[in-house]
């Protein structure tokens, strides 16, 4: 992302939403730390499905002392199996995931060098044919490595609850026609409104007396 662009968006959500403009005058500035290698944040996120961060953190530090550096991730990876996975804390299940993540990279079924060219939907297609990889990790990554402005990740419950606590709904939003109002009310800047909605939950507060859209 660009400053200038960050920049226009930031000017026009602030417009556009009465509330998303009170919290990133609370926030501040926009601080987006991107995982530009595709393979690298696969791995990572594959890894920290359902566990802390702090063991996600420790068991990918520990995979990569396994393959002799992160450099040597895909390498590394091709050349383990299940069990030697599970020797350095990773389950059965996320073992398989990245054994397959890591023979569709190498035999060139899933083009990673190719998805910086790719719209957001034919990322989501190329990379959800990666086991364990769903839609709520592409948007992730979307976000995180492309660095993409227009990414709504409504799937994700940080972003739900952000929305339900201030846009002031009594209960979490699921449907996709309520999540759908927010993303057409942030486009084409769903991505940064989406990183302050996380940012809010920082907050002990998180209602406004703005009216909902």
């Amino acid at each position: 992302m660009k400053r200038a662009e960050v920049a226009a968006g930031i000017a026009y959500l602030r417009d556009r939403d009465p509330v998303l403009r009170e919290i990133i005058e609370r926030v501040g500035e926009f601080k987006l730390q991107r995982e530009p290698h595709i393979f690298t944040a696969l791995v990572s996120a594959i890894v920290s499905q359902q566990i802390s961060t702090g063991a996600a953190r420790s068991i990918y530090r520990r995979l990569c002392e396994r393959v002799g550096g992160e450099p040597n991730l895909l390498d590394g990876l091709c050349g383990l199996n299940v069990e030697e996975l599970r020797a350095v804390g990773v389950s059965p299940q996320k073992a398989r995931y990245l054994l397959d993540l890591a023979a569709k990279t190498a035999s060139g079924e899933v083009l990673l060098e190719k998805v910086s060219e790719m719209t957001n939907e034919e990322v989501i297609v190329e990379l959800t044919k990666i086991k364990g990889v769903g839609v709520w990790t592409v948007h992730m990554l979307l976000i995180f490595s492309l660095g993409r402005l227009d990414v709504f990740p409504g799937g994700d419950l940080g972003i739900r609850t952000a929305i339900q606590r201030l846009y002031r709904k009594r209960k979490l939003p699921t449907k996709p026609a309520q999540l759908r109002k927010f993303e057409k009310l942030w486009q084409p800047y769903a991505s940064i409104a989406s990183w302050y909605c996380w940012r809010s939950l920082e907050f002990a507060d998180y209602k406004t007396k703005q009216a909902s859209p």
